[in-house]
């Protein structure tokens, strides 16, 4: 059996490749050089020729090797036959003849046929070398084949020529295909052992024959030839089926891997989007909650404008000013979840109060809306539980509030609203109640999932969801009682809270501080120079001072603060930080050039992600978040000019 070289071998981008060819070809000639030199030409007769005829006319039966550009041709059975009976010279020419001929068939190339002849002729000749260094004369051998060393002569003849020329073809092939020659070797040639020691016992057994029997027993053994070409034929086709499967079965392989990352690739572009939809979702969940805080807002602020009694108007801006300041915690609680903030300031709350605050902030919306549309929806409210408990009043009021308005939405004929307080031992119970239409188990059993809704897309499913989360996070839990067609019952269970006496008189005390202090007249009127780029926010800061007494210069940029600062003497800065050209800390730090102990304090929608390390660097005194109080600026004013009496009093020392 023969492994040759296609003529596709010639194209390469090794640059060993065509070193290599070159030696092989040159190696080869020389075996046929000597090879011819030495053949006594006298011992070569007509079944030399008859052999070679033979050799020549199976070198046609070639089969390609699967997924290589290398040829397996069956009429090695001859070419050992000739080397047993003929010697080693004979046995070279031959192989360089049928290499040739057989090379012919599929390429026209010359350095393709070059290549072959040489390899054929290089491997037998190294292969009868060796045989003969170790098993001295074959021809003499094969006479007598009966012996065990005729035996493993034969065997170490298969697998000398196997391993020589297996190996040449399979490092033209590495090189050629720029891979390591062990990995081709063993995938594309390892399996053509099983042929060249075949063609060895077939060839052993016809020599045996011919000593016994002279040469006309070739004849005879024509069968034999016959099997063993079969068995060639049959074993490569086996071979081409299984190589078929396998590159059918790595063909599925690569299209399963491009399945797998087009699935990834899917996967991803998902999740990206999943992660978009969570957040229009959650811009949708801080719009509908703000929705909520600005309709109680618009709602009451219309309701004042039909009233001129006093009362009614100082109690509907309370309940605006609540709305307001839950609206600024909603922010609060986005910020801290930003930061993955965990902590609550909890304080002493009245449950009472909380209904009360959430009936009066819902009332434009079960009342007056509800009328304008022919719906009257009544309110029961009992509240006498004087219950007090530890949390967020601003948390807990948009939970009553978000209930009170899905309620609402339950009963779009109208009906009756119930808001319930009572203690029970050691908690707090607190009842929402609606007449409306209910809910069917499987909407009960999700209603606090996040995203569900029953209101379609005028629903975004966070109201509830959220609800849940700030009654956990304040020891509660949450009860739902629901029939189809007889309305929902929610029942919140809290904690009582309880305070000790000594903070609650270190509460008293602070308070009364407060109050002194609020006593005490400013001495003078203080100039104070308010920075902001938005007029809304200058004018109410300029109110909100002015009303203290302080003499109050304005400024839309840092650059007019500067020129203000150089043609007056201020007492204390308000700024904005988000300004356009210089921020509030650049100002800062222009006017700290100027001035260490002017008092500076700085007003941002940003609160409390603010850096301790950006306020210290720029010198500021104090941080305001908006949305800011009226209380909070006037404490600043004091502490101004408490701090303006202390340089007075250090200026009388100094003199």
């Amino acid at each position: 059996m023969q492994d040759t070289m296609s003529e596709t071998i010639a194209t390469t981008n090794h640059r060993y490749f065509m070193p290599f060819l070159g030696g092989v070809v040159v190696s080869g000639g020389l075996c046929l050089l000597i090879s011819a030199f030495r053949l006594n030409y006298s011992q070569l007769d007509s079944g030399f020729a008859i052999l070679l005829c033979m050799s020549l006319l199976l070198s046609s039966r070639v089969v390609p090797i699967p997924r290589l550009s290398s040829q397996v041709s069956v009429s090695d059975t001859f070419i050992f036959l000739i080397l047993l009976l003929y010697g080693n010279e004979a046995a070279v020419i031959a192989a360089a003849i049928e290499a040739t001929f057989s090379s012919l068939r599929f390429s026209k190339k010359l350095r393709t046929i070059a290549f072959n002849w040489s390899c054929a002729a290089l491997s037998v000749f190294l292969t009868s070398q060796f045989l003969t260094s170790v098993f001295g004369n074959i021809v003499f051998l094969a006479k007598n084949f009966f012996s065990a060393r005729f035996v493993v002569a034969l065997g170490t003849m298969a697998m000398t020529h196997y391993v020589v020329n297996s190996g040449i073809v399979a490092m033209g092939a590495a090189l050629k295909t720029n891979k390591p020659i062990w990995e081709t070797w063993r995938k594309h040639y390892l399996w053509t052992s099983l042929t060249y020691i075949a063609g060895a016992s077939a060839a052993g057994v016809i020599a045996g024959l011919v000593q016994l029997i002279d040469f006309y027993a070739f004849v005879i053994t024509l069968p034999i030839i016959g099997i063993v070409y079969l068995t060639y034929r049959t074993y490569l086709k086996n071979v081409e089926s299984s190589a078929a499967q396998a590159d059918q079965a790595e063909k599925h392989v690569k299209e399963l891997s491009h399945y797998i990352a087009e699935q990834e690739r899917i996967r991803e572009q998902f999740s990206q989007i999943e992660k978009l939809s969570a957040l229009g979702e959650l811009a949708s969940g801080v719009a509908h909650d703000f929705n909520n805080t600005l309709a109680g807002i618009l709602g009451r602020a219309q309701l004042l404008l039909r009233t001129d009694d006093p009362e009614r108007i100082r109690r509907g801006l309370n309940i605006i000013i609540k709305t307001a300041e839950d609206g600024a915690k909603t922010v609060k609680r986005i910020q801290d979840f930003a930061r993955q903030r965990r902590d609550h300031d909890f304080h002493l709350v009245s449950v009472d109060q909380i209904l009360l605050d959430a009936s009066e902030i819902t009332r434009p919306r079960w009342k007056n809306c509800a009328e304008a549309s022919n719906v009257h929806i009544g309110l029961d409210l009992q509240i006498d539980s004087d219950a007090m408990i530890m949390g967020d009043d601003s948390e807990l009021r948009e939970v009553l509030v978000n209930m009170v308005f899905n309620a609402v939405d339950a009963m779009p004929n109208g009906g009756r609203l119930r808001l319930a307080s009572r203690t029970i031992g050691k908690t707090v119970e607190i009842t929402i109640a609606d007449t409306g239409c209910g809910m069917s188990q499987d909407v009960k059993s999700r209603i606090f999932d996040p995203f569900f809704t029953t209101k379609g897309k005028a629903g975004l499913g966070l109201g509830l969801a959220v609800s849940f989360g700030i009654v956990r996070r304040h020891g509660g839990s949450i009860e739902v009682d629901s029939t189809e067609g007889h309305g929902t019952q929610f029942r919140i269970t809290l904690p009582l809270g309880t305070l000790a006496t000594s903070t609650l008189e270190a509460v008293d005390l602070q308070s009364t501080a407060i109050n002194t202090i609020a006593l005490v007249e400013p001495e003078k009127q203080s100039n104070i120079l308010v920075v902001d780029d938005e007029d809304f926010v200058r004018d109410l800061l300029r109110e909100i001072l002015e009303s203290e007494g302080c003499t109050v210069h304005v400024a839309a940029n840092g650059e007019e603060a500067l020129d203000l600062f150089d043609q007056y003497s201020f007492d204390g800065i308000f700024t904005d930080v988000g300004m356009p050209g210089m921020s509030g800390w650049e100002l800062a730090q222009e006017i700290r050039k100027q001035s260490e102990m002017m008092p500076i304090a700085v007003i941002t929608g940003w609160g409390e992600a603010v850096g301790s390390s950006e306020q210290k660097a720029a010198g500021v005194d104090w941080v305001v978040a908006k949305p800011f109080t009226a209380d909070r600026i006037c404490e600043l004013v004091k502490e101004i000019e408490r701090m303006k009496g202390g340089r007075r009093s250090l200026a009388h020392v100094a003199a």
